[in-house]
């Protein structure tokens, strides 16, 4: 069984905030954007930097024009204040390399936001 750990009220973590929970040996960090939440261990696996400090961002691709670039998925990255690695929230996936952030199921039980497994 998972543990569980109560990170706030739903009220308590509104849309585009993020609070570090102090639970192993780095923390976690829990973000609601737009309404889904998210949970990363605060421990880049590059070098060991404080992951929930970082700048959340989003994804930068090619447009279809020559030179051109598309923004996009806003607020759905973190970029690790160390080195300015990029990691998806959701899966923990680096943007450029072959490396994860572990990552944390959350669920909302009752008002509660909870964090599970960590």
């Amino acid at each position: 069984m998972k543990s569980r750990t109560v990170v706030a009220r739903v009220d308590e973590l509104p849309p585009g905030s993020m609070t570090v929970v102090p639970v192993g040996k780095f923390g976690v960090g829990v973000y609601n954007i737009d309404g889904t939440y998210s949970a990363i261990a605060n421990y880049c696996p590059h070098r060991g930097g404080p992951m929930c400090v970082g700048q959340l961002t989003g994804e930068t691709t090619a447009g279809a024009a020559p030179y051109s670039q598309v923004f996009s998925r806003q607020n759905e990255f973190i970029k690790c204040p160390w080195h300015g690695w990029e990691f998806e929230l959701a899966s923990g996936q680096a943007a450029a390399a072959n490396v994860r952030v572990r990552t944390y199921e959350v669920v909302v039980e009752d008002g509660d936001v909870i964090l599970l497994g960590a």
